[in-house]
């Protein structure tokens, strides 16, 4: 997740803090704090969904050979792709509650998992 995080905020950087940074500068404006956060969720929305459907991963996951399934092993739909996205940011607000939710699992999956019928499987 850490390694992941380097790359989003690379992400975040070029998508939110250029564009707003360019604006500020020619237009002498700055966004509200609700747009920022608005653009934040929907690039992070973008680029997860994309990676995570038809088999696709992320530049981290194909470092650490992991990939994300379906439970019964096939290729998330991007729907189920959306929805792993949207129970994942409870996990993190919450304190991190979905996470260490994989301790106690019996099959070792994060809450977020469990809810959208996916899995996290390592390649060999």
């Amino acid at each position: 997740m850490c390694y992941e995080a380097l790359l989003v905020l690379a992400l975040l950087a070029a998508t939110l803090l250029l564009p707003h940074l360019l604006v500020g500068a020619f237009l002498h404006r700055v966004a509200a704090p609700f747009t920022l956060w608005i653009q934040v969720f929907a690039t992070l929305l973008v680029y997860f969904v994309w990676f995570w459907s038809a088999g696709r991963r992320t530049l981290a996951m194909k470092t650490w050979k992991i990939r994300i399934v379906a439970s019964d092993g096939s290729d998330l739909r991007p729907a189920q792709a959306l929805l792993r996205y949207l129970l994942c940011w409870p996990s993190f607000l919450l304190g991190g509650i979905g996470i260490l939710w994989g301790f106690i699992d019996r099959d070792r999956q994060f809450l977020h998992d469990r809810l959208a019928g996916t899995r996290l499987i390592g390649e060999r």
